[in-house]
């Protein structure tokens, strides 16, 4: 008895915690542990022979939906690294990348493949197409030495496209041009290699043409990627140099770190020390990612693994910063310089109480999403919360499925908003502020105009790509969001590209999906920033029977002013319940009033016990009621639901 109990409890403390996860992952797809087949120990053992010269560190990029993903199965497939028809998608594995059918967190794989009998380590990372992920993309072209440039083969070259060739093409990496989706019917390699020579100087002759959903071309793709890209400029003597290019959390073992060693060699055991936090930790694990962890000993300079080194929270782990052995010396890595955010929302809980797993929810997203910049903030309304900044409306969208989806948190988000650069011009509120110029995304601390020298705000360089037929709708679109047009290229007979000048405020809620919808789906929009610009704003107020409502103020330009006063009075209208006394709501620019809507009050038939009479005696009762009304509302409090003020905050 006591001998088999003792059996199975050394059975479970062998068998490793990561490779269990896997196991019953595996398990519920038909298929069994690879950590335990030979193969895969063969190949990890192989991951520490290989030489410098024998590896690739390479990424795709491409525009949504040109088939990065499907690739990235197809070349895993082929080299082993997964079994045929795993499933769609199979490096995309957070929920709502399958929801939404988009990457929004680059994935790095170690595979192997033979080319001219010599065994290669590639380090391949699958990266976002969105605009609203572009630091995703940076930040792992970091750590390549090439690029595959993957273009749709029937849609051709779209905005992001021309982005990210641009991104790679300023690291001065190798560009491996390959079209995709050549099996469909209405694809056109040769309009779109035609495009590529246009805009980018790309040989025609020079491009790959392949089916990723059918796997046609892979090897070919392989086999170019060996024989051009370089292998890592790196050296394998110590001492030892890393650069930290990814991180996320484990709830058993912390903050993870996915690093490219750059000098010497990394065992478990030995203790590491960060360069910009100078704290030392223990390295308690090492692994590679093929795509699933495979636990290692030894880490060398080429090399891209993943290790837990006890690390607790964002504030330790730094996208960029560079790890060494402790007490040695080393020259700093390449720092990632960090987008700026461009668009800000409250992030409250929708009870106080749950406060603090919220925060813990954040803090643990951020560690994965180092875009996102979080500081504290407060609503009269809805307590104690965060102002959270994005790179875009998408960015902060998928954050905040991910709280909910991963941490079990139900946040209200409220409107979306940008920064606004004011420069201040009264002399005591300078010196209370202790600044000239102020940066402000919330509306309720707004100075007063006569404060105020100058308004600035946030501008972006579009890039729109659209077939000619839909050319007038769009510039219409352009134009109504105070575009400027700064150039504009014919691509081919059916295509142009559109530079324009546009304020950020006016893209971020709905100007993709106007744009889409105008052009039947076939323009694209990509931006970039482009510093501020001088501009005229105003503070919109919303007053409730005359007494300012703070929560539901907001920054407006002033052509949109009137607009966007009429669409917030008519929604209040709709959502504030009818009270014993009458409601006046009325949107407000300094003392003017813009729009006003009425919500009648409650009214009892004070005449209903009356039955016949003068008429006179009705009109009597009536005005008594009207003026007790009238008293009423000079004295009472326009009592406003909790669930108002989330509706209207809420996008």
């Amino acid at each position: 008895m006591f001998k088999r109990v003792f059996t199975i409890s050394y059975k479970l403390s062998t068998f490793r915690p990561s490779c269990w996860q896997d196991f019953q992952l595996q398990k519920s797809h038909g298929r069994q542990c690879s950590s335990f087949s030979n193969d895969a120990d063969e190949k990890v053992a192989d991951f520490h022979n290989i030489p410098v010269e024998r590896i690739r560190n390479f990424s795709i990029i491409a525009h949504v939906d040109h088939g990065k993903s499907t690739l990235a199965d197809r070349i895993l497939e082929l080299t082993g690294a997964i079994a045929q028809n795993s499933g769609a998608q199979v490096l995309d594995s957070l929920q709502v990348e399958r929801e939404r059918g988009i990457t929004v967190k680059a994935q790095t794989a170690s595979i192997f493949h033979t080319y001219k009998n010599e065994k290669y380590l590639l380090n391949l990372i699958d990266t976002p197409g969105h605009v609203d992920f572009a630091n995703e993309v940076s930040r792992s072209l970091a750590a390549c030495d090439g690029v595959i440039l993957l273009v749709d083969a029937c849609h051709g070259i779209q905005a992001q496209t021309v982005a990210n060739y641009y991104l790679a093409k300023m690291r001065n990496l190798v560009i491996i041009p390959v079209l995709n989706k050549i099996d469909i019917k209405h694809a056109n390699p040769e309009r779109v290699c035609k495009d590529l020579y246009n805009l980018f100087g790309i040989d025609p002759n020079s491009v790959l043409k392949i089916s990723a959903k059918l796997g046609t071309g892979i090897d070919a793709v392989l086999d170019r990627v060996i024989e051009k890209i370089t292998p890592p400029q790196v050296d394998r003597k110590p001492p030892f140099r890393a650069l930290i290019f990814d991180s996320w959390f484990d709830k058993y073992r912390g903050a993870l770190n996915l690093i490219c060693v750059l000098n010497g060699s990394l065992r478990v055991g030995q203790e590491i020390q960060s360069m910009i936090t100078k704290k030392s930790y223990p390295v308690k694990g090492i692994t590679i990612l093929r795509p699933k962890e495979d636990p290692i000993e030894t880490i060398s300079a080429g090399q891209v693994g993943l290790i837990a080194c006890n690390m607790r929270n964002s504030k330790e782990s730094i996208i960029g910063d560079t790890i060494h052995l402790k007490n040695e010396t080393v020259k700093a890595a390449i720092r990632f310089k960090p987008q700026q955010p461009m668009v800000f929302a409250g992030v409250y809980p929708a009870d106080q109480s749950k406060h603090v797993p919220l925060r813990g929810a954040i803090e643990k997203l951020v560690l994965n999403d180092s875009a996102v910049t979080v500081n504290v903030d407060s609503s009269p309304a809805l307590g104690q919360g965060w102002r959270l900044g994005f790179l875009g409306l998408l960015h902060m969208e998928v954050f905040c499925q991910r709280l909910e989806q991963e941490y079990g948190t139900e946040p209200i988000i409220t409107a979306p908003s940008v920064t606004y650069r004011i420069i201040l011009k009264n002399p005591k509120m300078i010196k209370q502020m202790g600044k000239e110029c102020l940066e402000l995304s919330n509306a309720a601390l707004f100075p007063e105009p006569f404060n105020v020298k100058e308004y600035y705000e946030p501008l972006v360089k579009g890039t729109i790509i659209t077939p000619t037929e839909y050319l007038g709708q769009i510039i219409s679109l352009c134009v109504d969001r105070r575009g400027i047009q700064e150039s504009s290229i014919n691509i081919d007979d059916d295509r142009i590209l559109m530079k324009y000048i546009l304020p950020l405020s006016e893209i971020i809620l709905d100007f993709n999906d106007h744009l889409k919808s105008l052009s039947s789906g076939y323009a694209s929009f990509n931006y970039e920033d482009h510093g501020y610009h001088l501009t005229n704003i105003v503070r919109l107020d919303i007053h409730l029977n005359g007494r300012p409502v703070e929560e539901f103020c907001r920054i407006v330009h002033v052509s949109k002013a009137t607009t966007i006063a009429r669409e917030m009075v008519a929604k209040l209208q709709e959502l504030i319940p009818r009270q014993m006394v009458q409601i006046a709501i009325q949107a407000c620019v300094g003392g003017k009033v813009l729009a006003r809507e009425t919500i009648k009050a409650y009214r009892k038939d004070v005449t209903a016990k009356l039955y016949g009479g003068d008429v006179t005696r009705r009109m009597k009762l009536l005005k008594q009621q009207a003026e007790g009304k009238k008293k009423m509302r000079m004295f009472a409090n326009i009592r406003v639901p909790h669930e108002t003020f989330i509706k209207v905050l809420k996008r």
